[in-house]
């Protein structure tokens, strides 16, 4: 699938299931809460943090796919196509940081 298709995907559903968007404030803290819920899990598998017996079942995957759920709701709702962020996103990154982390001792 392909983030356009994503972000049809998303507004299909939401239109059909969901009846309407959540409004824009609502849906950034909706944001936030999947994030940590994310975040949660990270620092259990990743972390120090040892799980707790409700966390053991956890889907790492159904969690990311829950944020970049909520971040489409988002963008579709204010009007950005994905795609062309992203593209405009890459172009940024590869003029700013074009010799930053190869030149960076840390990362080698």
């Amino acid at each position: 699938m392909t983030i356009k298709e994503a972000q049809s995907a998303v507004d299909h559903w939401i239109k059909t299931v969901g009846v309407r968007y959540f409004s824009e404030l609502t849906n950034m803290t909706i944001l936030m809460e999947e994030v940590g819920e994310l975040a949660r899990i990270m620092a259990r598998k990743y972390g120090e943090q040892s799980f707790k017996e409700s966390d053991k079942n956890q889907d790492l995957g159904d969690e990311m796919a829950d944020v970049l759920w909520v971040l489409i709701c988002l963008a579709n709702q204010t009007g950005i196509d994905l795609t062309e962020a992203m593209k405009k996103n890459f172009e940024k990154k590869n003029l700013r940081d074009f010799d930053r982390h190869r030149n960076n001792e840390k990362l080698f």
